[in-house]
C-alpha cells in the first residue's frame, strides 16, 4: 500500500474554512501529499494515534501561509493519525 488519507469534514469559521480528516502511512511508506481542498492553508496540525507512545512525532514539510491546498507531511512508517487544516 502507500500514504493515504480521508477528508472527513469541512466548515465555515467566520471568514475562514477549516478541514480536518486521517491519514495513513503503510508498507513503510513515510508520508505524502494531503489534499485539503483550500486555496490558501493558514495553518495545519496531524496528530498520531496509536495505544502507546509514537517513537518519532511527524513533521509538516512546508512553510505557512501556503499558497495551494496540498500540504506535504513527513511521518514515521506505519503511522496514523488525524489532520486538521485552516484556510481560505
Amino acid at each position: 500500500m502507500a500514504f493515504t488519507y480521508t477528508v472527513n469534514d469541512e466548515f465555515n469559521a467566520g471568514g475562514a474554512k477549516i478541514v480536518s480528516g486521517t491519514y495513513t502511512s503503510t508498507a513503510s511508506d513515510t508520508g505524502g501529499d494531503v489534499k485539503t481542498g483550500l486555496l490558501t492553508v493558514l495553518s495545519f496540525v496531524m496528530t498520531p494515534k496509536g495505544s502507546s507512545v509514537v517513537a518519532n512525532q511527524g513533521a509538516v514539510n512546508e512553510d505557512f501561509p501556503l499558497a495551494k491546498g496540498d500540504v506535504t507531511i513527513v511521518t514515521t512508517a506505519d503511522e496514523v493519525g488525524q489532520w486538521i487544516a485552516i484556510g481560505i
